[in-house]
């Protein structure tokens, strides 16, 4: 904008400290909460509103344009075949890779492979001592004492259904 407006800028109070006026909230009327001091001349305003006609322009034109792109953008997926399951799962493919290759994924992944290795060496070693107490157990003398019992009470009744 070539023209400024009057008292714009920073204003400093009487302490030297700068001085704060409040933004107007959205609905407000700007032109009200210009004190009458702040007053624009007519050629200030007419700039203002070439300004404004301007910007307003443009606006549309980038609207007008962006609508153009999108529906361009549109015609090239429908041609290439891309819906938007297919997007989708491209996005969540995408997202997925990003994930597996950020540093916190790839340390808690090491972390989990070697606590599942470690959980795999202590259920062998659990494994292998079971059996190795079962293997105890079996030779014990009580579990041959138990064994025979057994054999003897099938014999028993093998014989008795004989009879």
């Amino acid at each position: 904008m070539s023209a400024t407006l009057r008292g714009a800028g920073p204003s400093w109070n009487a302490s030297g400290l700068l001085r704060t006026d409040p933004v107007p909230e959205e609905g407000e009327d700007v032109v009200a909460t210009i004190s009458a001091t702040e007053t624009l001349s007519e050629e200030e305003r007419e700039e203002l509103r070439r300004e404004l006609a301007k910007v307003e322009e443009e606006i549309q034109t980038l609207s007008q344009v962006l609508a153009a792109k999108e529906k361009h953008l549109t015609e090239i997926k429908r041609k290439l075949g891309i819906n938007s399951l297919q997007e989708l799962k491209q996005n969540i493919a995408k997202g997925w890779q990003d994930v597996t290759a950020t540093s916190a994924y790839k340390k808690t992944s090491e972390t989990l492979s070697q606590a599942g290795q470690k959980a795999s060496a202590a259920f062998s070693s659990v494994g292998s001592v079971i059996t190795k107490k079962l293997e105890d157990v079996k030779n014990s003398p009580t579990f041959k004492s138990f064994e025979e019992k057994v054999e003897n009470l099938k014999c028993v009744r093998n014989y008795k259904m004989i009879l």
